[in-house]
């Protein structure tokens, strides 16, 4: 194993005083492994807050800040943070709006932010909970219950972010990010498997000449494992199964993320994008906004995830609204 680290079991912290180091528009705190802005909340604003494993950045933590996230809670590397870091961050951000827990569809994700939730109502904080299960490759696992959450959290966190930023209340911002999630599906491939820091090794053996097919961001098994194919082909397969699951006719608008999975150049995403923006025009719809780029990543894994959301008038608006994160920025 070679990787830029000083101990497997120091990964994330060393991690977080990077963050700390390199964003001064964050504020870290260590101890209690939560991001959250730096300057505290704004009073009278719904609260975003949104975590899980380490290892996907820079979700979560890349996208705390304006028109985003207010907080954020890092796991371990591929590992739920606790309720007691989902408790912190709620009471770090909430000034009486309340807060929207943004959610994956992971066993312990889900477990664990229930659980700050009730907590958090003993504390008189409401809490409204966006649960995404974008992933069409599979459904249920011994990781989760039902499809996974990968690619469309982006996309619930920028809109519902940029809804509470111009004074959406509670139910209006959970509802919105609920209907993001329902109007978008996500499938990946992947042409390596990671390597996480305490195994050293990589999660599954996987052929220089294999691909796995509908993969998970853990690494998890995905619907086959296949001959390696040239990129339009792995896109088809893709939008296939994405297309197959969604209602998208002639003349629908939608965004649309080619997220690199950690291993993957720009170049590479470039390719297949341009692979998918062949196919949707074929068939008359329409790419409205695109985000090209590594954005729910899977450690060191090669591959790609695709995302397409249905997106409405309101979405393409509050997608437009000004953002300023380190991992996202425009209109600022």
């Amino acid at each position: 194993m070679k990787k830029l680290i000083n101990a497997p079991e120091s990964v994330l912290a060393d991690a977080l005083a990077g963050i700390a180091a390199a964003h001064p528009q964050l504020a870290v705190d260590k101890k209690a492994k939560i991001i959250t802005r730096a300057g505290g909340a704004a009073s009278g604003k719904v609260a975003l807050v949104s975590g899980g494993g380490s290892g996907h950045e820079p979700l979560h933590g890349g996208f705390v800040g304006h028109g985003m996230l207010s907080a954020a809670c890092p796991g371990e590397v591929f590992t739920s943070p606790v309720p007691d870091q989902m408790l912190a961050a709620a009471r770090a951000v909430d000034r009486g709006a309340g807060v929207v827990f943004i959610v994956k569809n992971y066993t312990g994700d889900v477990m664990n932010f229930e659980m700050a939730a009730d907590l958090a109502a003993d504390d008189g904080i409401s809490v409204a909970t966006v649960l995404v299960d974008d992933d069409v490759a599979v459904k249920d696992s011994t990781w989760t219950a039902g499809r996974r959450g990968t690619g469309a959290t982006v996309l619930v966190e920028k809109i519902a972010g940029a809804l509470a930023e111009a004074g959406g209340d509670l139910a209006a911002v959970a509802e919105l990010g609920t209907r993001v999630n329902k109007a978008s599906r996500s499938f990946a491939v992947a042409l390596t498997a990671c390597t996480t820091p305490a195994s050293g090794k990589p999660g599954f053996d996987l052929g220089e000449d294999e691909m796995e097919v509908g993969v998970g961001i853990h690494g998890e098994p995905g619907r086959s494992r296949e001959k390696l194919r040239p990129a339009a082909e792995i896109v088809g397969i893709a939008l296939d199964a994405i297309l197959a699951d969604h209602d998208l006719t002639a003349g629908d608008e939608v965004i649309v993320l080619a997220n690199g999975l950690g291993g993957t150049p720009l170049i590479e995403l470039y390719v297949a994008f341009a692979e998918v923006a062949a196919i949707l025009a074929a068939q008359g719809i329409r790419i409205a906004r695109s985000l090209v780029g590594n954005y729910v990543t899977s450690l060191d894994m090669a591959g790609v995830s695709l995302t397409v959301c249905k997106a409405d008038e309101q979405m393409l608006a509050l997608w437009d609204a000004p953002v300023n994160t380190p991992a996202l920025r425009w209109g600022v």
